[in-house]
């Protein structure tokens, strides 16, 4: 079929496989004109199919050489309606991995579930052993729990109703936003879906069947952002999640030997995630304004290649004084900081564009679903069905 963008929300219900094809074989070709990262060999990544988590799949295999599997949890795509973004990017990933020789198999399935957990762990103990690094970058609305309970996370505020700006992006519209406060009882539905309670699982259920190699790195991502969010994430109902990611980590290290646990706080992005957050979309849009002027604007391929070049296998690996990996060091600079802020005093309906990279932010939102990609005739049929192979 022709697959043309379909929108809904800050949701795309179409995917375009050759457009995700483009899409990985970029960020493969970005991490290969790079120097090599001499890193972790056997890398397990949890939530691989997007973002931050397909680009460290990407850069552990094709800047370090390592054998990769991947959690996803995606939807093949039939004659009538495409797969979701992330089966074509995992479709291309293994294709990738395959023509230069690297191992990479996939898991499709709930993350959270120990049925998952079990799949993954009799793969590594049969194909590479132990793994000496596992990348905890899963983005999920809802968790059901080993009893069936079902958990929902908000984005919310914490104290009282939070009211500040906001933009359509359909319409380039500014307007205000008001944001409630979360119960206690979202909030703990919040921290049960995205703190760090299943990734400790993780680690639990890989050390006890004894497939991590001692001195074995797990990282974890999160994010801060500056003051003008913060009621929204830092201090909403999603802070306290990450809070308690955060906690998870010392935690790691503390009752596992020989496990070395991360917090990376990345730069703010457009993903799926961040799109629904309200105040967000327009704080990122005003900020890549301004670090494209500096030249200094990163996608997620570019965070990543430098986390792991620059940052967990460079040396001693640089933390805050809350022993947290800050990628989003360059995002935070008083001087981006204060244009960001000064930006946000300003704009207006009448001066958006002068001040926000609305453009940028859709075409990053589009390729999330391999739409926009160099080469790719969009107007031409292609086949919706793509195999995984190691999943066929």
């Amino acid at each position: 079929m022709v697959v043309k963008p379909k929108v809904r929300g800050f949701i795309c219900t179409t995917s375009h496989p050759e457009g995700c094809r483009a899409e990985v074989k970029a960020q493969i070709d970005y991490v290969k004109s790079k120097p090599r990262t001499d890193g972790a060999k056997k890398v397990l990544v949890i939530g691989a199919s997007m973002g931050y988590g397909l680009a460290s799949r990407i850069t552990a295999a094709f800047s370090g050489g390592a054998a990769t599997i991947g959690v996803i949890f995606d939807k093949q795509g039939d004659e009538k309606r495409t797969a979701s973004s992330g089966w074509y990017n995992t479709a291309a990933f293994e294709e990738f991995a395959a023509a230069e020789g690297l191992y990479a198999k996939t898991v499709n399935g709930d993350a959270y579930s120990e049925a998952v957990k079990n799949q993954v762990i009799d793969m590594i103990k049969k194909d590479l052993g132990k793994i000496d690094m596992v990348i905890y970058s899963l983005a999920a609305p809802r968790r059901t729990d080993k009893d069936g309970t079902v958990y929902t996370s908000v984005l919310k505020t914490t104290g009282g109703d939070y009211t500040n700006k906001t933009i359509d992006l359909k319409t380039r519209q500014l307007s205000e936003v008001t944001v409630t406060a979360a119960t206690d009882e979202e909030i703990r539905h919040t921290v049960k879906v995205m703190g760090g309670e299943d990734w400790k699982d993780w680690i639990k259920a890989l050390k006890a069947a004894d497939a991590l190699d001692d001195g074995a790195v797990t990282v974890a991502y999160s994010y801060i952002g500056p003051s003008l969010t913060h009621s929204i994430y830092f201090d909403g109902s999603i802070g306290r999640a990450k809070a308690h990611l955060h906690k998870t980590a010392d935690e790691i290290n503390t009752e596992f030997d020989g496990v070395n646990a991360y917090v990376s706080v990345n730069k703010a992005l457009v993903t799926q995630s961040s799109a629904a957050i309200p105040v967000v979309p327009l704080y990122i849009s005003i900020l890549y304004k301004i670090m494209k002027k500096k030249g200094n604007h990163e996608g997620c391929i570019e965070q990543m290649y430098r986390l792991f070049n620059e940052k967990l296998f460079g040396g001693d690996v640089p933390l805050d004084s809350e022993g947290r990996i800050r990628m989003d060091d360059w995002e935070m600079r008083e001087d981006i900081q204060k244009e960001v802020s000064d930006a946000w005093n300003k704009i207006s309906n009448d001066n958006i564009n002068e001040y926000a990279d609305i453009d940028g932010y859709w075409d990053d939102f589009y390729k999330l679903f391999g739409f926009g990609a160099v080469g790719v005739d969009y107007d031409a049929e292609t086949e919706t069905i793509a195999e995984i192979p190691s999943l066929s």
